[in-house]
């Protein structure tokens, strides 16, 4: 596995911004030059600022709130994943409203990820596994497509455990990050053994919305600690993604530039800063940063 990623980063190591908390998720920098991040342990939403260098709370019973990103609107869109099942939308006064709960008059498992496409077009993440299968409505992991006039479809069941989302800079390719593919996976991590089923898969998007194509951009098995989770995308097309080890650059062919290992187990990313070269890492109990070369894309 290549691992030096010198000749993408502008610094050598990774700055610890926050400590402290339970599980950190869903980073998303915001246009008024501040991060916002969740702690699904805590189900908290919370804001770190560069200025102060402090973390305050924005909003608490999130309902484990996971990944986020931004509506056409500027409103901050969250996939819930316990209780309610949904995904929901903030507004700048703070009111959250649901956008996503049911598909076809069934239920979601654990909505996990969450993108916007510059036409307003919405695709989330709803893996299975991690939900008890008594319990389930639907018993498969999708990928559902929220369309501009609000109507849910399925946009894809053909991910083993769909979980991180990103579009290319085109957005004519959809990447997903591929965590496990059965239950004996999470067996697997606990013993220390090789999982096998670590992958990013890519699809083909038409103007519509719709999905095609679907095809591995890129192995990621491993016996390392880590999981093909949060991915972002930069202006040259390079996706970063969460795995084992720490956050793997991948080249559009598939090729791998390089991993950037991190202390803690990474679960999201997102670029930020005025400039878009700060690369944020929620990993483990913390908030981390690293200043990267090529800016990435961003998400309003």
């Amino acid at each position: 596995m290549a691992a030096d990623l010198s000749g993408l980063l502008d610094e050598g190591e990774l700055t610890l911004l926050e400590g402290g908390l339970e599980r950190t998720e869903g980073p998303l920098w915001h246009p008024g030059g501040y991060l916002t991040f969740v702690d699904l342990g805590r189900e908290q939403l919370l804001k770190w600022d560069p200025q102060t260098g402090t973390t305050t709370v924005l909003r608490e019973n999130t309902g484990e709130g996971n990944g986020c990103t931004f509506d056409r609107q500027g409103n901050l869109l969250m996939c819930e994943g316990a209780d309610h099942r949904r995904v929901t939308s903030m507004d700048a006064s703070g009111a959250v409203s649901v956008i996503a709960e049911r598909w076809d008059g069934k239920r979601f498992n654990k909505p996990n990820d969450v993108i916007c496409r510059t036409d307003g077009t919405v695709f989330f993440t709803d893996p299975h596994l991690r939900f008890p299968e008594e319990l389930r409505e639907i018993p498969f992991a999708g990928i559902y497509r929220i369309d501009t006039a609000g109507n849910v479809h399925l946009a894809t069941d053909e991910c083993e455990y769909a979980n991180g989302l990103a579009l290319s800079p085109d957005e004519s390719l959809l990447y997903v990050a591929i965590s496990r593919a059965e239950m004996a996976d999470f067996d697997r991590e606990e013993r220390g053994e090789f999982c096998p089923n670590r992958r990013i898969r890519v699809f083909d998007v038409a103007a519509d919305g719709t999905l095609s194509g679907n095809r591995i951009l890129i192995e990621m098995g491993s016996a390392e600690a880590g999981v093909p989770d949060g991915m972002k995308v930069d202006a040259s097309g390079r996706v970063w993604c969460t795995g084992s080890g720490g956050v793997w650059a991948v080249e559009p062919n598939g090729e791998l530039a390089g991993v950037l290992p991190t202390p803690e187990v990474t679960r999201n990313i997102a670029f930020g800063g005025d400039d878009m070269r700060t690369l944020f890492l929620t990993s483990g109990h913390s908030l981390y940063s690293i200043r990267v070369k090529t800016p990435g894309i961003r998400a309003f």
